[in-house]
């Protein structure tokens, strides 16, 4: 697949050639959804926890006889249908980590980056810096690139100008391009990728 190259100013400098192994794999969106589910499931902490009734303090005596009352038999206050009661199937700390073979997980990048390459959603930079961390000038750029869509760059490196620029930029978002994943790039609009990011990503991918 063949691309234009731009420049942070918007104008074209080159083309160049996207591996069709990665940018035109088929697209799999059975596949993107089961590698979502885990990437969501797998940053999901588990720590929540709830009392049961042998948890919760009191409720060690039985509220009144058994018979003669004209209430309802209770053995226990702690009861789950009690105020101040325990929680019946109380949840408890658990791990929510689901498991996905590493070719699946590399096919549902590849089905996602086809994704966006098929919609014109990934704009390719010969690079992509700034001298010093500016939001204003970071903001100024966006706009001159990809408008008012939101937006997710790939950097094959950190850069702390970069990061730090585009840190309080809402709908924006940046990521090194090793640690590319299926939530950011079904998240944002559009994708710019520096030429050395796709290097990356070929790399990671078998492109």
């Amino acid at each position: 697949m063949k691309v234009d190259v731009l420049n942070m100013k918007g104008e074209k400098v080159e083309t160049t050639d996207l591996a069709p192994a990665i940018f035109e794999a088929p697209i799999k969106p059975d596949l993107m959804h089961q590698a979502l589910v885990r990437q969501l499931a797998n940053a999901r902490r588990g720590t929540q926890s709830v009392k049961n009734r042998s948890e919760v303090s009191g409720g060690g005596r039985k509220p009144w006889r058994q018979k003669g009352t004209g209430r309802a038999r209770h053995g226990s206050t702690r009861s789950p249908q009690w105020v101040g009661g325990g929680k019946a199937h109380a949840p408890k700390p658990r791990s929510y980590a689901k498991r996905m073979p590493r070719k699946m997980r590399q096919a549902a990048l590849r089905s996602a980056l086809s994704a966006k390459a098929s919609q014109a959603e990934i704009l390719v930079l010969d690079e992509f810096k700034i001298e010093q961390p500016k939001t204003k000038e970071m903001a100024a750029i966006l706009k001159r690139l990809v408008g008012d869509s939101s937006v997710l760059i790939l950097l094959p490196e950190s850069d702390t100008s970069v990061e730090k620029s585009t840190r309080n930029l809402t709908g924006t978002e940046t990521i090194l391009a090793q640690y590319l994943n299926v939530r950011d790039l079904l998240e944002f609009d559009r994708v710019i990728l520096p030429l050395d990011s796709i290097r990356v990503i070929e790399t990671n991918l078998g492109g």
